[in-house]
């Protein structure tokens, strides 16, 4: 049966439950899609062939993507699209390609001659799984137990398919219908945020719930409104950054769930509605939509939801609801890691390490539930027991690269650049040219200060990535390294004001053009760029020692005493490395 629900932080959260089913309703389970938790993001594994591979489950893709370095990097052979047609994204568009995949298969299931979008941003995944799968038929996304379920319904127009809720209250959504063709339709509903109606779009792929600036001012909430706080700058499909600012909102109502003082983002993001309900809800419903009946079901797990943590779920009645999650306990190392991850999205630290141990104790040998575990730990500043799970993994998959450039980066934390150059240069003989964790891998060499092999990883990456949100970053980091060695520093004051345009104010570009200028011997221009990027960051010792090596030049000796030794006191160091590299303080 249906009936409301609500939800305070408090207190508790408002629903509606299932009738008797009609005889002639019949649902099947087409394939059911294991799906792994890593941070906000679900994903499920897939297979190029015999190159094992993840996709990021995103509701809100019209079609399935990769990206220019992963079709490369799988040998799909592709095809640019009409001239007119674009990628578009929350913050942008982009140009793309057509390619086709002839030996794909999505967690065991092969599917023959796929088709996929190329382009966009890296997602440190092959790429989105988009409407063109997930829209085939009906689809359960129950990420709260780790699964996503294609499902085939007959005869099950008048019935309420939230088939799991046994009774208790479940939440009904009218959906938009439109598209035809192999372009799918977003899942689109209507919502009410402050009693004012808004066009929602069920994203599992938006990392947090966001509504545009201008559904926000209809509901009367705008940058400057009281308790709305910054939270910087977000990215999507495109090059562009966006402003972002999280807000408190009265109620959020939908279809008869109501949550009271939500919490949720805004920005000026381009999209087809008002608001994107993200991964944080996905992670807390469970979630039906029926493209058959135009209808999303959906009940509330418990957990984090809007920036809450509710206490639990009462009906409008007042009766309590019981979100004891009933399902049965793992059998295997696979399920308790897939679990691990659940426990661990929802914070719930010790249960999900617990879950951890488990997988790493039934499967001692599998080097994926150790290296889950040492992100985990890390994550929780577990560093010594994360140390020792990342050199078990490394032992169990020794050419994993995500391993060796996380033990780098710990390595480098713990004072050993020998050790993380080691395993840098084992990462770097084996990915692939155009690789997306090729720019990790610069900014590891950079961190070495090895500016060399940082512009080649640096080259490599850009060539591969020419429409992406993170080429800003690769454009100073390439900008620094040649500052650094004193060469092409034309070329590096190109990098550094495409960096400076795309990303405008930022204290580390600064720093870097100003570095470019102080080599080229431009002391007022050095000194501006120098003076905005300590404004922006004070204590960054390299930026005032170096502001100091310019004002010394330009005669300003009062100035530039103060500046080094300001910056002496914070980092000791700092003379040295600027010696390094011929930089006289």
């Amino acid at each position: 049966m249906r009936g409301r629900v609500r939800l305070s932080v408090l207190a508790l959260l408002g629903l509606t439950a299932a009738g008797p089913a009609v005889a002639a309703c019949k649902v099947s389970k087409i394939a059911e899609l294991p799906v792994t938790l890593t941070g906000r993001r679900a994903m499920v594994d897939a297979k190029f062939g015999t190159h094992d591979t993840r996709f990021i489950v995103d509701s809100g893709a019209f079609y399935s993507t990769v990206s220019r370095a992963s079709a490369a990097e799988f040998g799909l052979s592709s095809e640019p699209a009409p001239p007119w047609f674009r990628l578009r994204g929350v913050n942008g568009d982009t140009s793309a390609a057509i390619a086709s995949a002839k030996d794909f298969s999505l967690a065991g299931l092969p599917i023959p001659r796929v088709s996929f979008i190329v382009g966009g941003t890296d997602t440190g995944t092959a790429g989105l799984l988009g409407q063109n799968i997930l829209g085939l038929a009906d689809v359960e996304y129950d990420l709260p137990h780790s699964a996503v379920r294609l499902i085939r319904v007959d005869g099950c127009g008048n019935v309420g398919l939230a088939y799991w809720a046994a009774g208790k209250p479940f939440s009904t959504i009218p959906l938009e219908r439109g598209g035809t063709g192999p372009f799918k339709p977003h899942t689109i509903g209507t919502v009410l945020v402050n009693g004012v109606k808004m066009r929602a779009v069920f994203d599992s792929g938006a990392q947090t719930t966001v509504m545009t600036l201008a559904a926000a001012k209809r509901a009367g909430i705008t940058p400057t409104s009281p308790g709305v706080t910054a939270v910087g700058l977000n990215s999507g499909i495109g090059s562009k950054q966006l402003a972002t600012w999280r807000a408190p909102f009265d109620t959020i109502d939908l279809g008869g769930e109501t949550v009271p003082h939500p919490k949720f983002e805004i920005a000026d993001i381009r999209i087809d509605g008002d608001m994107l309900i993200g991964f944080d809800f996905f992670l807390t419903h469970r979630i039906f939509v029926s493209n058959a009946n135009h209808l999303l079901y959906m009940t509330y797990e418990g957990g984090p939801v809007f920036g809450l943590t509710p206490s639990g779920a009462r009906t409008t009645a007042g009766e309590k609801l019981d979100l004891t999650d009933t399902a049965a306990v793992p059998t295997d190392a696979e399920g308790f890691s897939r679990r691990a991850a659940v426990f661990l999205s929802k914070r719930r630290i010790e249960e999900g390490l617990a879950d951890l141990d488990k997988a790493v104790a039934m499967a001692p040998t599998e080097g994926r539930y150790v290296y889950q575990r040492a992100q985990a730990r890390l994550a929780h500043g577990q560093l010594l027991l994360a140390a020792a799970d990342l050199d078990k993994a490394v032992t169990l998959m020794p050419d994993n690269t995500d391993v060796r450039l996380l033990r780098a980066r710990l390595r480098l934390m713990s004072r050993d650049p020998d050790g993380a150059g080691e395993d840098a240069r084992v990462a770097d003989r084996a990915l692939p040219a155009g690789s997306d964790r090729r720019l990790q891998l610069a900014g590891l060499y950079e961190n070495l200060d090895q500016p060399e092999l940082a512009i080649v990883n640096y080259d490599a990456w850009l060539k591969m990535h020419p429409e992406d949100a993170a080429r800003s970053t690769a454009y100073n980091g390439r900008c620094w390294a040649r500052a650094l060695l004193n060469r092409e520093l034309d070329r590096a004051m190109s990098d550094c004001n495409t960096a400076v345009k795309l990303r405008p104010g930022y204290a580390a570009y600064l720093d870097s053009r100003a570095l470019v200028n102080l080599r080229l011997g431009k002391l007022d221009a050095a000194l501006v760029d120098y003076d905005a990027a300590v404004k922006a960051n004070p204590r960054n010792a390299w930026s005032l020692y170096t502001r100091a090596i310019a004002e010394r030049r330009a005669g300003k000796i009062e100035a530039a005493d103060a500046d080094r030794k300001a910056a002496l006191a914070i980092n000791p160091n700092v003379a040295k490395r600027a010696a390094r590299y011929g930089l006289d303080g």
